[in-house]
């Protein structure tokens, strides 16, 4: 009797597998757990068995029966939710299809690019993980130079890059870093097109520093440069005011003072009216109706001379943009960590 229980509760799931339809699956549930099913005449049949025999075998059967109708009920919750998804109502009005959003960072970008190469510029990228060399000395920033401090770098462990190919510098140690600005690119420029040359780089750059609203690891900035005979300071306050126009209307008007940075000789800020208040004093500019926008200056001859062009016979200007704070001024984005969290609550609005 034992035997023959165990050998129907094989027999119901073996053909419960092969089920399709609810049809199958009430005739299964009638053949074998309905009135006259297979396990209820082995449960009436208890009768002539001992006390022992009854209590044994009515356990198992009470079990087994159990078990099959659990089986039997999930099969059927089953087979009813495939009947759903495969059901198509053409009465119903469709699923809205949802448009993906350009990130405001790209906005930006895109805007410039198109600027730029309607005035001729090439669009140039390159490696994040840089050498020392490119990030740093090909840009007239030595080893112990102060102008290192200004920006905290992320040095990479050659043991953490699997078959690292990475340069060493004459003291052995392995040189590369994840890039802090896009300006390595410009010698790297210099190296493949040489003169004249006019390029921009947009890209992704990153910093070894404590994030908050204003700062953060990652971000983006885009770089410029512009290399002929007899290029001088004019020309790039030129170029900078087309831009100020292009992002911030006709009106913005620029100032230029003085800063000191290592690749460029002089140096200055750029700094725009402010699009708020049109330069008459806000809570965006600290009420001095200016936005501190970028770095420029005219490119130094060290750097001129590592890219392998004579300082003798040309000249050039370089500026940068950080194009995360271009986003932030350009939509009111108070926190520079929004544009790098997923967050689709802060995407959508774009």
């Amino acid at each position: 009797m034992q035997n023959k229980i165990i050998k129907l509760k094989e027999e119901f799931l073996d053909k419960l597998e092969n089920i399709g339809s609810e049809d199958d699956l009430k005739s299964l549930e009638v053949e074998y757990l309905g009135r006259k099913g297979k396990l209820t005449q082995i449960l009436r049949g208890l009768s002539g068995l001992s006390l022992e025999d009854k209590k044994k075998i009515g356990k198992l059967s009470n079990d087994v029966k159990r078990e099959l109708e659990d089986k039997n009920k999930e099969a059927m919750e089953k087979i009813m939710q495939n009947s759903l998804n495969d059901f198509v109502d053409v009465t119903l009005p469709g699923k809205k299809i949802t448009k993906g959003h350009i990130h405001p960072i790209t906005r930006i970008q895109n805007e410039l690019e198109d600027l730029f190469i309607a005035m001729g510029f090439m669009v140039l990228d390159g490696p994040e993980l840089e050498s020392d060399f490119y990030c740093f000395e090909a840009l007239n920033i030595l080893k112990n130079h102060p102008a290192r401090d200004m920006q905290d770098t992320f040095y990479i462990d050659p043991a953490s890059i699997k078959n690292s190919k990475g340069s060493f510098d004459k003291n052995g140690e392995y040189d590369m870093v994840m890039r802090t600005h896009t300006s390595p690119v410009q010698v790297r420029a210099m190296q493949k097109y040489g003169a004249p040359l006019r390029a921009i780089v947009p890209g992704r750059c990153f910093r070894n520093e404590a994030t908050d609203v204003r700062h953060e690891h990652t971000l983006y900035q885009i770089e410029g440069l512009m290399i002929d005979r007899d290029i001088n300071f004019s020309h790039l306050k030129a170029m900078l005011e087309i831009v100020g126009k292009k992002l911030y209307g006709e009106d913005t008007r620029l100032r230029m003072r003085p800063k000191f940075y290592p690749f460029v000789e002089p140096g200055s800020n750029g700094e725009y009216t402010c699009f708020i208040c049109r330069g008459r004093g806000c809570k965006l500019c600290k009420y001095s109706g200016w936005l501190e926008i970028l770095g420029c200056g005219m490119i130094h001859p060290n750097v001129l001379r590592n890219g392998g062009i004579d300082p003798e016979k040309y000249s050039g200007f370089a500026f940068g943009f950080g194009l995360s704070r271009l986003a932030q001024l350009k939509y009111g984005i108070d926190d520079t960590r929004l544009f790098m969290s997923g967050d689709m609550r802060f995407l959508e609005q774009f």
